[in-house]
């Protein structure tokens, strides 16, 4: 290991600055429907400056979605209130990304709401109400993630939730409401919790439910040295849920350290083509069983930031779909996420 490679951090811009590539296809108009901001995570902020350095890196990235990452909360609140302050302040992020000419604009925010207040309508449309207020038509949808694993201390970022919490009646209910609303469902589990997912977009089928980072197959702690086994029990649930209508797909956040890829590690991040060699089987099957009208790319930045820069991780996306016609690319790389998350084009 040479000297300037020793002092490079996985995540920091130096390591990243060590694999560059030619943008592919840089005029192709992108929505970046998931990713997040927040201060002092993985020894870094991620906000509007940050930000702008990823999207602005050579792809034509128009338009961004924020996903809840329990950021900013206002902690002197009660606690069903909390999620309030982080959609204040990505509020005020969004508008201040509309201020820049030629930069991606946040354009969209799913907000964290607990809907286990499902048993409870009133006071749950109480505080999407107040979200609403805050966030105006910036707000499209919920993220109450359902990822829960046995051994949390094998996993970089462990989940929250409680015990199946897709089978709640309680949370099924604020589901609904959602659907009622127009506001969409995003999650994030792992991938043990595949089939209890498939169970709960048959219960609800009038809220339309976004399935985020292929429903998380792990690679670390017990599941290390299991991936084939892993993917095939996959297969089989990414099938049974492309069968429900109102699930559409997310395309990305494989590059995280907990899916044990181990670029997060290394001297170098990955590259492109190195993505396609390792992932193209999960991206390849799930739009072959989803459609691409049913599926969008990407990005779950910072958190892949760890493992892939911003700039190469799109360009591997490119490469995943060269052969695809210029209909299919648009709604994977755009018209999905458009119409899924109802955003409307910059400026208008």
């Amino acid at each position: 290991m040479n000297q300037h490679t020793a002092t490079c951090v996985p995540g920091s811009d130096e390591w990243l600055s060590l694999v560059s590539e030619q943008i592919i296809d840089p005029e192709r108009r992108i929505i970046d429907p998931h990713h997040h901001l927040w201060r002092n995570r993985f020894n870094r902020d991620y906000l509007l400056d940050e930000y702008f350095a990823d999207t602005n890196s050579g792809h034509n990235i128009e338009q961004t979605v924020f996903i809840e990452c329990h950021a900013f909360y206002n902690k002197d609140a009660p606690e069903h209130l909390q999620s309030l302050g982080e959609t204040r302040t990505i509020t005020d992020i969004a508008a201040a990304s509309r201020s820049y000419a030629d930069h991606a604009r946040v354009n969209g925010i799913v907000a964290n709401v607990n809907l286990c207040l499902g048993e409870q309508p009133e006071q749950l449309k109480s505080v999407i109400a107040q979200h609403r207020e805050i966030a105006g038509s910036l707000l499209k949808g919920i993220r109450h993630a359902g990822a829960r694993d046995s051994r949390p201390e094998d996993l970089l970022i462990p989940g929250r939730a409680p015990p199946y919490l897709y089978g709640r009646e309680d949370f099924r209910k604020g589901l609904r409401l959602l659907g009622e609303l127009g506001l969409t469902y995003d999650t994030w589990h792992y991938h043990h919790q595949n089939i209890d997912f498939c169970d709960l977009a048959e219960a609800v089928p009038e809220t339309t439910l976004v399935l985020d980072h292929f429903g998380t197959p792990l690679g670390v702690g017990v599941y290390k040295g299991s991936r084939d086994a892993i993917f095939s029990q996959w297969k089989e649930d990414i099938k049974r849920l492309s069968r429900s209508p109102n699930v559409v797909a997310k395309l990305g956040g494989l590059a995280m350290p907990d899916n044990g890829f181990g670029w997060d590690t290394r001297e170098r991040p990955a590259d492109s083509d190195e993505l396609v060699r390792w992932q193209k089987k999960y991206y390849l099957y799930t739009i072959e069983c989803f459609g691409p009208q049913r599926c969008m790319f990407e990005s779950n930045f910072p958190v892949d930031r760890l493992s892939i820069s911003y700039p190469v991780l799109w360009n591997a996306f490119k490469k995943l779909v060269a052969d695809f016609s210029e209909n299919d690319k648009h709604a994977l790389f755009y018209g999905t996420a458009a119409r899924v998350y109802q955003l409307t084009t910059p400026g208008v």
